[in-house]
């Protein structure tokens, strides 16, 4: 096992006068560089993926967020605030699918093993059930997906310059 010197520790935490500054890559900011994420106002990201939950826009709460099924409003009629730059597009179909698929599988096993239904009773049940969840939740977790990109500035979401 090698032994670090203390001196050696020293020598790279102080800073070289001779070393240029280090430089941001394009869209990245450094810390303390008074641009990029850390001058823009935080966001809070639970209420606005609760209001993407309710179909409302992250940003007022208010407007809506969906003008049909899954089609998204452009730009909030409330507060102005563009909603097009959002990038959902398969995140809620595969949270859909896991949500709905780990909650309908226990419960398919309880229920055959508790009651024994007809298996076309039981099939039946469990399609309409399953179809049922799905078109419920498939909006709801758009519109949540959309709420955390907006909390996060991604895909556009808020940065002006």
């Amino acid at each position: 096992m090698t032994e670090i010197s203390p001196d050696i520790a020293t020598e790279t935490s102080e800073a070289d006068p001779n070393r240029p500054a280090p430089e941001a890559a394009e869209g990245v900011s450094l810390p303390g560089s008074g641009s990029g994420p850390t001058s823009d106002p935080e966001r809070e990201l639970w209420p606005a993926m609760l209001k993407g939950w309710r179909l409302k826009c992250p940003s007022c709460g208010s407007g809506p967020l969906m003008r049909g099924y899954l089609t998204v409003t452009p730009v909030c009629p409330v507060c102005r605030e563009e909603l097009h730059h959002q990038r959902a597009d398969d995140g809620p179909a595969y949270l859909t699918i896991l949500i709905v698929g780990h909650l309908m599988a226990p419960l398919l096993l309880v229920v055959f093993e508790i009651w024994r239904p007809e298996p076309l009773v039981l099939f039946t049940i469990f399609a309409v059930g399953c179809v049922g969840l799905s078109l419920y939740l498939l909006p709801r977790l758009k519109g949540a997906m959309i709420g955390f990109q907006w909390a996060r500035f991604m895909h556009g979401f808020g940065r002006s310059g």
